[in-house]
């Protein structure tokens, strides 16, 4: 069962592992994708995560 979830920044789908957890981190409760995570810092990252 895959749940559908979008990166707040790109707004490109999910990727899930095998047991069905997402490929990302949660900041301030919104999911962020891995590229996202690679190309932004921190701090740019919760700037446009608010």
């Amino acid at each position: 069962m895959q749940f559908t979830m979008k990166c707040e920044i790109c707004r490109g789908k999910a990727e899930f592992t095998f047991l069905e957890k997402p490929l990302g981190t949660f900041i301030n409760k919104k999911f962020v994708c891995n590229n996202c995570q690679k190309s932004n810092s921190v701090e740019e990252i919760k700037n446009k995560v608010k």
